[in-house]
């Protein structure tokens, strides 16, 4: 199968439904070809055993282009569901209600400018006690949002006549008396990789930047329900990576010479900048604690299974986790009480308690670090090690661990794998070319590669995948939270097993740059995460220092 090379001009005037690719007759395969792929795969058969392979090998390649004639949209899953719990793995069996930390009374600032900073608990409390109007507060972000996007390309649609009608509804609901909780009348963003009925849903790449989804994503449905109010449709890498979009490259409000980094582009930066109190975001490999490191904000990324990604785009279906990106970790916790939970699609979610209560501290939870990954040279170890002093005055008893000496980054093909089943029609229909990055390291390179991946080695993967799950748990018996630097081994070995963190600021490079750390939970185990992670959030201000614009 080879790609039909045409010109530009012919490619404008034929559309880009015209744009396919040119099925031509295929060659033999001989005892040659087959010695030649040997070698991709790293393996070695006599000719004989060669030539036995070759009606089977045609068998195989006439099923795949049968099975290629049929449509399969990115929605399709695999007849195949990742499942991240151990063999023994028991959850909490007590169903608690959230309870939210106690606030003072919270005041509208002389300057409503400094209404941008302020925490989705405070604005909440302004709301609840009517002392500012959704309404009000809305129109305040949007006319934030479209005097800054300009600078920081953060929005690829605001969504404000939707926002208007959503805040108009809160007050209403608000003012009879129906007052739905914390996040009744907040406004926030959304990466768009989440459909909105309405709205185009862009996925941040040229293919797909007219596309229009006709239904709500779960995720955007329980905000709604929650009575959140949407404002902005965000940026995010094309399909999920960097944050280089079709319509340019999103910025951090904290150096404009330095892309937002990504994918969750748009929503950390929009964030950081005091444009939404929160926005959603998403993780596969480091999307949410990526972004949230270079531009200072606080995220959370649930354990797999723990949020419905349905109306999600998918990149990976055993590795995609949706989480918000806030300014503090019990705005993380609330939004994430609302979106998290079973919704009878996504069968990959998981019923499971989540028993917040912000009103705790330390007391009674074990907690780990790395030691090894802490003593080693790194650019952020200063501020690393001050966290874990920070703790230790806090009254926590720091527990050494390491992580499992056994493969991650190795089998991290499984994402490539994935995304590449994902994108199959991308790939073969050659509007990969029309992408914006085109390098090495890009996505339309990554998807031609994954092919010649073969099936065994996926399944061999994910067999070795089972053992490091297994092995974590055994590494975290005892342990409720540990602390590890946001970036090395620990963020692709969790993402493959599926553990939460949440990634919060924790100091400053000497450029101005924020840092982060990242504390870690077991799985399921976000209320106690996120316990621990107040305690040491509250107890420091790097989250209350903002860029200037």
């Amino acid at each position: 199968m080879k790609k039909l090379v045409l010109p530009v001009a012919c490619i404008v005037s034929l559309g880009l439904g015209a744009f396919i690719t040119k099925v031509i007759e295929n060659p033999p395969i001989t005892i040659e070809v087959i010695n030649q792929a040997e070698k991709i795969l790293g393996l070695d058969f006599t000719d004989a055993e060669a030539d036995s392979m070759i009606n089977d090998l045609n068998d195989n390649r006439k099923d795949y282009e049968s099975i290629r004639k049929i449509r399969l949209d990115n929605s399709v899953a695999p007849a195949l569901y990742f499942n991240p719990l151990p063999v023994g793995f028991e959850f909490e069996k007590v169903y608690l209600p959230f309870k939210a930390s106690q606030i003072g009374a919270i005041s509208v600032p002389a300057n409503r400018d400094d209404l941008a900073y302020y925490s989705v608990r405070e604005l909440a409390e302004l709301i609840r006690a009517k002392k500012i109007s959704s309404v009000e507060l809305t129109r305040f972000f949007i006319e934030r949002l479209k005097k800054y996007d300009g600078k920081l390309h953060y929005a690829i649609t605001i969504t404000e006549d939707l926002a208007m009608k959503q805040a108009a509804r809160a007050d209403s609901e608000i003012k009879a008396g129906k007052y739905k909780g914390l996040l009744h009348g907040i406004p926030y963003g959304a990466k768009d990789l989440l459909a909105v009925k309405g709205y185009k849903t862009t996925w941040g790449s040229v293919p797909y930047k007219d596309q229009v989804i006709d239904k709500d994503a779960i995720v955007i449905q329980r905000l709604e329900k929650a009575g959140a109010v949407l404002c902005a449709k965000l940026t995010l890498g094309e399909l999920a990576m960097g944050d280089v979009w079709f319509g340019g490259k999103t910025l951090n409000p904290w150096d404009l010479n330095r892309g937002s980094s990504g994918s969750s582009a748009g929503s950390a930066s929009s964030v950081a900048a005091g444009l939404l109190p929160f926005a959603i975001g998403s993780e596969t490999l480091g999307s949410i604690v990526s972004p949230s490191t270079e531009c200072g904000t606080t995220g959370l990324r649930p354990t797999y299974g723990r949020v419905p990604r349905t109306g999600a785009m998918t990149l990976s279906w055993s590795m995609d986790k949706l989480g918000p990106i806030c300014r503090t970790v019990e705005d993380c916790a609330i939004v994430f009480n609302a979106i998290q939970g079973v919704d009878g699609e996504d069968f990959t979610c998981i019923q499971a308690p989540f028993n917040y209560d912000g009103t705790k501290g330390l007391k009674g939870i074990k907690i780990a670090y790395l030691k090894g990954d802490f003593e080693r040279k790194y650019p952020t170890k200063s501020m690393d090690s001050m966290s874990l002093v920070i703790l230790q005055k806090l009254g926590a008893e720091l527990i050494p661990m390491e992580l499992p000496d056994l493969p991650s980054n190795d089998i991290s093909f499984l994402l490539g794998v994935e995304a590449a089943a994902a994108f199959d029609e991308l790939t073969r229909s050659g509007k990969d070319d029309l992408m914006v990055r085109q390098n090495k390291n890009a996505w339309p390179n990554a998807f031609r590669s994954a092919r010649f991946i073969p099936a065994v080695e996926y399944i061999q993967a994910n067999r070795h995948r089972t053992l490091l799950i297994q092995e974590m748990e055994r590494r975290l018996k005892g342990i409720d939270v540990y602390l590890s630097p946001s970036f090395g081994r620990n963020l692709t070995l969790t993402n493959l097993t599926g553990h939460p963190c949440v990634v919060l600021p924790n100091g400053f490079r000497t450029e101005g740059r924020p840092t982060s750390i990242t504390f870690m939970g077991k799985l399921f185990g976000e209320a106690k995460l996120l316990q621990v992670a107040k305690a040491y959030q509250d107890a420091t201000d790097f989250h209350k220092k903002h860029p200037k614009l």
